[in-house]
């Protein structure tokens, strides 16, 4: 791997869905050119009989899936809790993206959507989080980007930006209605913030009205309607146990029934070449 080349980094516990994550790692990397670094986290405690069995195996799956995909692989381990070694690995080498599998919200696997979110919110780096193998090769071409109040909102237009000029992508805008005024101008400027960036950036682009109801279950079904490729979401600021246990927005579309891959991005995230598409705004 070359000195201060950016990586995507594919959390790795030998499931299907890693499996999965892995294979739209690579169809990402194809398009943006970077390598790919498969991270373990394994127990504070391991012995180290079973470090070097699992140093082993990786060693083994990078270079079959290396020949396999025809594409630089490594990968690394590190010890230590799920919900914060992978945020602290892919923060300290910035990492330009993880690629993540879930096994969805069914039964007790709940909990497992409930563990993603978890992971997510301890990241500066942008999340996309997935649960089927890609359908293709393709780009991603059409991309939901739900809109509303919050100011984090802002945030994800850099993510929409990237996706635009890397993937081609058309950004459907879906634009929650309300009968608050303060809240209806709050989310009108940030409409206008993303459509100056938008434009600014030649990315084509469409504006649906969300009408007032459940975000998570409309968000998920305008989405399916348009076959879209990808959901893009902003996870809230101060996240609460309660949350996680009972089921977030942003946790409720992670876990989508439709398995529509979902990029989520942290109201703090940062990420590669991404102040040259902004116009000199933010950071």
């Amino acid at each position: 791997m070359e000195e201060n080349k950016k990586i995507i980094v594919v959390p790795w516990d030998f499931t299907h869905v890693a499996e999965n994550a892995l294979a739209h790692a690579v169809k990402i990397s194809r398009m943006v050119n970077n390598d790919i670094c498969l991270l373990h986290i394994v127990d504070a405690g391991i012995s180290p009989k079973d470090y070097t069995e699992t140093t082993t195996l990786l060693k083994r799956l990078v270079e079959e899936n290396g020949k396999k995909y025809n594409i630089p692989l490594s990968y690394h381990v590190s010890k230590g809790s799920i919900f914060t070694a992978i945020a602290e690995y892919v923060n300290e080498v910035e990492a330009s993206l993880v690629v993540m599998g879930t096994h969805g919200m069914k039964g007790m696997q709940k909990l497992t959507g409930s563990w993603a979110l978890k992971v997510i919110v301890k990241s500066k780096i942008p999340f996309i989080v997935i649960q089927d193998p890609p359908a293709d090769q393709e780009k991603y071409h059409n991309i939901v980007f739900p809109v509303d109040f919050r100011s984090e909102n802002k945030g994800k237009i850099k993510m929409a930006i990237f996706m635009g000029k890397y993937f081609d992508s058309k950004i459907h805008m879906l634009v929650s209605v309300s009968t608050d005024k303060t809240i209806l101008r709050k989310t009108k400027t940030n409409v206008n913030f993303a459509v100056r960036y938008l434009i600014q950036n030649n990315i084509e682009y469409e504006i649906h009205d969300m009408p007032k109801g459940k975000y998570a279950e409309q968000t998920i079904d305008f989405a399916q309607k348009i076959n879209a490729d990808l959901i893009l979401i902003v996870t809230t600021k101060n996240i609460t146990f309660a949350d996680y246990m009972l089921g977030a927005s942003e946790q409720q579309i992670i876990a989508n029934s439709s398995k529509i891959p979902v990029c989520c991005v942290n109201p703090l995230a940062s990420f590669t070449n991404v102040g040259q598409f902004m116009g000199g705004w933010g950071s």
